[in-house]
């Protein structure tokens, strides 16, 4: 293989610490497996004492297989393995663990769903706040932050301490460990026996790491105790691309690097060889706005190619009609279909465009969960309005939103399976203040029983005062009341053109089911579109990218509103450019749910870089 100057240094490096900054398409991987080649055949280093670190399975069984296939060996005695896999295997020798004290994912979520319960709070979004109290468990044993000093940005905090310390207790109280505690025990573990840390230094002498940028504090800091004493370290990343801070990977830690390591060499490998000329140039403006990062200029070789498409629509459904008829000119041009990518900056975001591929039969594939919006919390309580309207007197509808707005109604008044309102009358007889509002409550019922599914959503949000509630609700759950809002929005929106609450009923039955096919479809389907997050397309390339919903609110995200935040933002939507090899679309729209867009301040700094590189 034909290396570059940078590569080839790369490759020849041999001992001390040294770290490669790896821009998007630049060969990284041939450059950690060759490198590693040649230690061993050069350099006559022993192949059991080199360790190659990658982030997920799949990027360590690809890295080993790559290897195998320029040796031409069959095995090898190479390490290659994810940090969980490494630190597993550490703690194993050291204390007998075996995969059976290992919490999976589904058990922890399990556990704090049944601690959840036990809480006073009152929650809707369920597997929304377990995902992220799981997060924020992680980041409290990553950080080593003391508990009594964080603060939950999902709940009460005492709600959350006290829901910690109990997990804590079952882990414990079940023998178990998950995923964070891996790295936690092994860093105490080197910590409290210098004999076993010097036994794992003595067998990895040469430690290689992948996808350098990704690594949090506490993966850092065991790094840093394995490597002594000789830091023969080989960290090869792209603090551009680093997008997981709320796993805890902070650019930071790799700009701080060379002052952990003073003398340390350091390489660019500043040839993209995956990108046209005209992306590369656009998406070095955008990327050189930040100001956390390395100063580096990224080139290519290949051909300027065509000019990036920025287009502005109208709305949503004119966005989406144009990228359909750009995607089938796409495959009558004869591009394949697994060339072709549309990413969104959020799942939610995704919803139109895979509804209009199923109306289309455009064959795609998700690399996210399929959404449907229809079985959020919101559209289930929206539905249980409009069946009470609809006249059914279902206990469970009742008990789903009796108190959205707030009525002060006790679920021992609702005691039957179907409820008429003449025994809540009864229940609350003598209480003229609560009957009151149980006649307010049927009033608002009666009203609803005519109007279509748009209507009906409008007269409950602003009639009956159910955006009252979500205001309460979001000030509870420490969240943004305009995220349920938005979700809301497109609720009422997808309610449009419908004229009875059974036919949007019937529409959402159909919905679902279609997209349980298509979920079924996708595992047999490889020739297909990809429709992606940002965060899920890292690592993937395709000929032609379109990136949609370009706008101020999108990307960058509502919720990124500190420097720090807005800069990782931007990574993402490089991240997002550098995907595409030949043609890039950038999307945006005007208006969304009768709310007028500004277009993302990205595509103003993709057409000029600041005047002065900022250090």
């Amino acid at each position: 293989m034909k290396f570059n100057t940078e590569q080839q240094k790369a490759v020849a490096h041999k001992d001390g610490a040294l770290l490669v900054l790896a821009g998007p398409g630049s060969g990284k991987t041939a450059v950690i497996t060759h490198r590693t080649q040649k230690l061993i055949q050069e350099y006559q280093v022993a192949p059991s004492s080199i360790l190659v670190v990658t982030f997920t399975k799949a990027a360590a069984r690809q890295m080993k297989e790559r290897f195998l296939n320029l040796t031409g060996e069959k095995n090898t005695a190479v390490t290659f393995g994810t940090f969980h896999g490494i630190f597993y295997a550490i703690l194993r020798q050291a204390y007998g663990i075996t995969s059976k004290n290992i919490a999976s994912e589904d058990e922890k979520y399990r556990i704090l769903k049944e601690l959840l319960h036990k809480t006073s709070m009152d929650v809707d979004d369920e597997n929304d706040l377990i995902e992220s109290l799981s997060r924020e468990i992680s980041m409290v044993k990553n950080e080593r932050i003391p508990l009594s000093h964080y603060y939950s940005a999902s709940c009460p905090d005492e709600e959350f301490r006290r829901i910690y310390e109990n997990y804590e207790r079952i882990l414990h109280g079940r023998r178990l460990l998950d995923f964070d505690d891996l790295m936690v025990y092994c860093y105490k573990l080197f910590q409290k026996h210098p004999d076993i840390l010097a036994a794992w230094q003595k067998k990895f002498r040469y430690i290689l790491i992948d996808e350098f940028q990704d690594v949090n504090q506490i993966q850092y800091d065991i790094v840093r105790l394995l490597a002594l004493p000789e830091n023969n370290l080989f960290l090869v990343g792209d603090d551009d691309q680093s997008i997981y801070r709320f796993r805890g990977a902070k650019p930071e830690i790799m700009l701080h690097v060379p002052k952990d390591y003073p003398g340390m060499e350091q390489l660019i490998l500043k040839q993209n060889y995956r990108c046209s000329g005209e992306i590369v140039e656009k998406s070095q403006n955008l990327i050189r706005w930040n100001d956390a990062r390395f100063d580096k200029q990224l080139e290519t070789e290949n051909p300027k190619g065509k000019v990036i498409e920025c287009r502005t629509f109208e709305n949503e459904s004119e966005e989406t009609s144009w990228m359909i008829k750009s995607i089938q000119k796409d495959l009558e041009e004869g591009c394949p279909c697994r060339e072709i990518a549309v990413l969104f900056r959020t799942n939610v975001g995704s919803r139109m465009s895979v509804e209009r591929m199923m109306e289309y039969n455009l064959p795609f594939t998700m690399r996210d969960v399929l959404p449907n919006l229809y079985e959020h919390w919101l559209a289930r309580n929206m539905v249980s309005y409009m069946k009470l309207a609809m006249g059914g007197r279902g206990r469970s509808d009742f008990l789903a939103i009796m108190n959205r707005p707030n009525r002060y109604l006790s679920r021992e008044a609702f005691y039957e399976k179907e409820m008429p309102f003449e025994i809540l009358y009864q229940f609350y007889e003598g209480k003229e203040w609560m009957c009151d509002r149980i006649e307010k409550f049927e009033h608002d019922i009666k009203i609803m029983k005519n109007m279509n599914p748009y209507a009906a959503i409008n007269y409950i949000r602003y009639g009956i005062g159910y955006d009252e509630y979500l205001k309460e609700y979001a000030d509870y759950r420490r969240i943004k009341v305009d995220e349920l809002y938005d979700i809301l929005r497109e609720i009422q929106e997808s309610a449009k053109g419908y004229q009875t609450y059974q036919e949007w009923f019937d529409y959402m039955e159909e919905y679902k089911e279609k997209l349980k096919e298509h979920a079924d479809r996708i595992r047999l389907q490889t020739e297909a579109v990809t429709i992606s997050t940002l965060h899920s397309a890292k690592g993937l390339e395709f000929e032609r990218v379109y990136i949609l919903d370009v706008n101020e609110g999108s990307i960058p995200y509502h919720k990124a509103v500190l420097d720090v935040e807005i800069e990782e933002e931007r990574r993402m939507f490089y991240v997002g450019m550098t995907r595409a090899k030949k043609e890039l679309h950038l999307y945006s729209v005007e208006e969304r749910f009768g709310k007028q867009l500004k277009t993302s301040r990205f595509l103003d700094e993709i057409e000029e870089a600041p005047k002065k590189q900022k250090v």
